[in-house]
This record gives structure tokens, sequence and C-alpha cells, in this order.
């Protein structure tokens, strides 16, 4: 098959929607969406979310063990200000206080073990909730489930630290590579304009390995890029939506009280959980509607 028809057909090319219109692919989410329950699955996705959250940060804070993280953590606060509301900042930067403060070699040894078990749980969930999604059995057995949910938590929390670093010393690395390589203040200028579409891609590729592994399907890379690049800039938008909404107009500190840092972090979960489903709908859409025109040759490509 030549590179001319691999690029242009939609029977191979995910971005022609596998031949779908955009109406007609909106009307299939719609529909295969009310079938597999994504709102009541993102619902589960946000409680296992929640219960692997604080695990994964003890475990996230623990591979950070090397860095100083007293100073890095008020840089670190300042940026989550600007995607997350502040009863949810608040209730993260305690337990961030709390966990730098009491660091030590215990969380390297047993601690880390449980805390990359119990955040792993929150992959797993993903993982049930995808093979929903791709109409899929699961049939690996439980020690390679644990085991990917496992290894995809380390990779996640290895995309983290590089995306925190590019994020908070970004500026500083492109002046220390610009000296070594002498171009000044023009390498200078391209590193501080690159380095958030460099993060920006961290979180698709990061995304992309999810809906490519997650689900218990065999299908190639191309297949997840339209759901992944959609989940991104979604939640990218929600999430800065979300925050104004919260910071401005909801006062969950009348209604809640105390514990309106939980009810808001479990509603930022929950919208998190229902793009990442919505962004593997999209995938799945694509990649069966590429494969009816696959299996029928009389239709054109």
């Amino acid at each position: 098959m030549s590179a001319s028809l691999t690029s242009t057909s939609p029977r191979w090319n995910p971005w022609k929607l596998g031949g779908l219109g955009w109406k007609e692919l909106g009307h299939r989410l719609w529909i295969d969406s009310q079938k597999d329950e994504i709102l009541g699955r993102a619902a589960q996705l946000a409680y296992y979310f929640l219960l692997a959250l604080f695990p994964a940060l003890l475990f996230l804070t623990a591979l950070l063990g090397l860095f100083p993280l007293e100073r890095v953590l008020p840089e670190l606060m300042a940026y989550l200000r600007t995607v997350l509301p502040a009863d949810a900042l608040s209730l993260l930067q305690k337990y961030l206080d709390n966990v730098v403060t009491g660091t030590g070699s215990d969380i390297l040894s047993l601690g880390l073990l449980g805390a990359l078990w119990a955040s792993s749980s929150g992959v797993t969930a993903i993982m049930e909730s995808l093979n929903v999604v791709y109409g899929a059995e699961e049939s690996r057995p439980f020690w390679k489930v644990r085991l990917v949910a496992a290894l995809l938590t380390i990779g996640l929390a290895a995309f983290i630290i590089v995306s925190i670093t590019l994020i908070l010393y970004g500026e500083r690395i492109g002046e220390w590579i610009a000296d070594i390589v002498g171009l000044g203040w023009l390498f200078l200028l391209a590193w501080n304009v690159l380095q958030w579409p460099v993060a920006f891609a961290l979180m698709l590729l990061a995304l992309a390995i999810v809906y490519a592994v997650c689900p218990d399907v065999e299908h190639d890379w191309r297949w997840v890029t339209p759901g992944s690049v959609v989940a991104v800039v979604l939640w990218m938008g929600l999430s800065l939506g979300f925050k104004a909404y919260v910071d401005h107009f909801g006062n969950y500190n009348a209604a809640y009280g105390s514990i309106a840092g939980v009810i808001v972090l479990m509603l930022w979960l929950y919208l998190t959980g229902v793009v990442i489903l919505l962004g593997g709908e999209i995938n799945a859409q694509i990649e069966r509607a590429a494969m009816a025109l696959r299996s029928s040759p009389a239709r054109s490509a």
C-alpha cells in the first residue's frame, strides 16, 4: 500500500475520522457514551482517583526526594494556582507540606511500595473503564494488569516530574544551555517559547500511552491520537473554566464548610474522568468506522 493512500484514506488515516462526518461522529459519540455510561463511570474514576491521589503524591514526593522540595513547593503551588480552584489547592498544599516535612528514609522503603500499589489503583480503574468503551473483555491475568498499572504509574510520575521541571525551571535551564552552546539570547528566547509546547506534548504522549496500553485491544498508535489531542485540549479548557467558576461564582465554603476542598477536588477529578473516557470514545468510534471501511472493499475510500 502506498504512503499517499495511507495518508489520505479514511481507512488508514485517523484524522479522516474513519469516513465519518463531524455530525455523524457526534451522534455516535452521544449514543455510545450513554450506552457505556461514561458519566457514571467517570464518577467511579473520580472516587478511585481520590483514593489513589494522596498515595500517588507520596510516591511522587519520594521520587523527588533528591531535589530541594522546600524551595520547589512554593513555585509548584504558584503554577497549580493557575489551573486548580483555591479550595482544592489548599487541600493538596496541606498534604504536601506534611509529606515534605515528614520525608525520610522510611518513605523510600516499604512505604514507597505501598504508595505505588495504592496509586496504581487509579490506573486499573481507567483500564476497566476503557475496556467498556472499546467493547473489550479483560483477558490479561491479574498480575499482568497490576504490573501494567504499576509501570504506567511510574511512567506517568516521570512525565509529571519532567513537565514540572520544564515549567518551573525552564528559563533557568534555557540560560544554562544558552551559555554552553554560545547562542545567547536567541536560544533563550526559543527555549522560553518552546517549553510550553514541550510540556503540552508530554501530556499528549502520556495520555496516548494510556489509550494505547490500558484497554485490552490491539491497535496502532495512529488510532489513539485524535482522542488524545481532544482530551488534552478539553481538559485544559475545563480546568481553567472550572477554576474560574469556583473562584468567582461558586461559594462552596458556605455550602460545605470545612470539606469544601474535598468536594471541589472531587468535582475536578470527575471532570478529568469524563474527559479521559470521552477521548477513549472518540478513538474507539473512529477506529471502528475505519475497520468497517476496510472490511467493505466495495465502499469507496
